[in-house]
């Protein structure tokens, strides 16, 4: 389920420096340093420096600067006369959004959702008062930067109905709801199990899978193509989709290695490679080829518990499954009574070298891809969990939402001596 009441807000905490399983940064970085999966070394070059910029400068990374790559810039490594996206992603990386917070808005409501456009322009949340669980999802047009929508006064809600099916014998609630890179698609996960696809251009529901033994909290086109479907369920099982072979309504392949149900998923984009938060307290990172035809979510997994209503059970930080398939594990925020999600960074200023992720303990949590540490935790910005955050797709800026009602800005400021163009 995605939702409680308990009487938790004053009760949870975890130590500093140490992750919730209790294990120390130290030796977290022990099992990363094992890790040559090709994606940590994909990782590594999308976020620079440039071959081209440490040959020119006759530097390591370590020592590459802002300086340094502007001089690189100036005797044209590129041959365009511009930063690489590499280099460019190495400098902003460099510029975590951590200042702040500012109170951008609140709300005498909770804070569910929330989410920058594509293009960084306008960023919108949704609060409970609006939220509701139901098969129908509203679309309004929410106009642009430039142009003011008064959504709930003059725009027509147009609301789809994800229950006229033929296979529907009872309503049901969605979790979750994604777009598909061209916008003609919406992907969805539901409390019935199953997985719903809708052709927005076509107006109809085209495709209703039975996917998991529990709820469907999370789902996610895979790539552009939306040929791939990434799902995530209370029975702790990652399952991909491959919608040109469906005919027998069996999954491509399953990812065992979560102990508990998983909250959310976060596609990197590639066909291959995704996260998943889940209420084991880990976000985990998973490579589509290592998955296999089938999997027993329920085999040696440590006893269920009630996320809404309890703390993580101390006990069950120190166990593994004992078929984990994941690449990587990153524990150190807490996930309790929400469906709380985790992302990516940008891949412009980032090059995707970090994760972040909300966490119920009021805070938001980023960690290194490819080293597993924790490299921030922005405190102060809200009082109760925070569900969902969103980071800005070429700025150094962070937008949290919380249950407390409040909408929080993060950014970093760049000192006179560092700001450059970077395009």
């Amino acid at each position: 389920m995605g939702y409680g009441m308990s009487r938790l807000e004053d009760e949870y905490s975890e130590h500093e420096g140490q992750s919730s399983d209790g294990l120390s940064s130290a030796q977290m970085n022990n099992e990363f340093s094992k890790l040559h999966n090709d994606i940590f070394h994909m990782t590594h070059l999308r976020s620079g420096p440039s071959e081209s910029i440490r040959k020119s400068i006759g530097i390591n990374k370590h020592a590459v600067s802002v300086t340094r790559l502007l001089r690189g810039r100036e005797v044209n490594s590129s041959g365009t006369g511009k930063f690489f996206s590499v280099d460019r992603a190495f400098i902003l990386g460099h510029y975590l959004p951590v200042d702040g917070p500012e109170i951008v808005d609140r709300m005498n409501s909770r804070a569910y959702v929330s989410q920058f456009s594509a293009d960084g322009s306008l960023f919108v949340a949704g609060f409970q008062v609006y939220a509701s669980l139901a098969p129908i999802i509203h679309i309004v047009n929410v106009g642009t930067a430039s142009k003011e929508s008064y959504a709930n006064v003059t725009d027509i809600h147009d609301g789809l109905d994800f229950s006229q099916h033929e296979d529907v014998r009872y309503s049901f609630g969605l979790f979750s709801v994604k777009f598909s890179t061209d916008g003609r698609e919406l992907v969805a996960g539901s409390n019935d199990d199953s997985i719903y696809v809708y052709d927005l251009q076509a107006d109809k529901l085209t495709l209703r899978l039975p996917a998991h033994t529990s709820d469907v909290n999370t789902v996610a086109f895979a790539d552009e193509t939306g040929n791939l479907i990434y799902s995530g369920s209370d029975d702790n099982l990652c399952k991909v989709w491959d919608r040109r072979c469906l005919s027998t309504g069996e999954p491509a392949g399953v990812l065992t290695g979560h102990l508990h149900g998983i909250t959310h998923i976060d596609s990197r984009g590639d066909g291959r490679c995704f996260i998943s938060n889940g209420k084991d307290q880990a976000i985990k990172m998973w490579d589509i080829r290592k998955m296999t035809s089938n999997a027993d979510g329920s085999e040696n997994r440590v006893p269920a518990w009630d996320y809404t209503n309890s703390r993580y059970p101390q006990q069950y930080k120190q166990q593994k499954h004992p078929h984990d398939q994941s690449l990587a594990t990153y524990r150190g925020h807490s996930v309790l009574r929400t469906l709380i999600r985790c992302y990516f960074s940008p891949t412009y200023s980032t090059g995707q070298k970090y994760i972040y992720t909300g966490s119920y303990d009021a805070s938001i949590c980023i960690y290194d891809v490819v080293s597993g540490s924790q490299v921030a935790k922005l405190h102060k910005g809200h009082e109760l969990a925070v569900r969902d955050c969103s980071w800005h797709p070429f700025d150094p800026m962070l937008v949290s939402s919380s249950w407390d009602g409040r909408i929080a800005k993060w950014s970093r400021t760049c000192s006179e001596q560092d700001t450059c163009e970077l395009d």
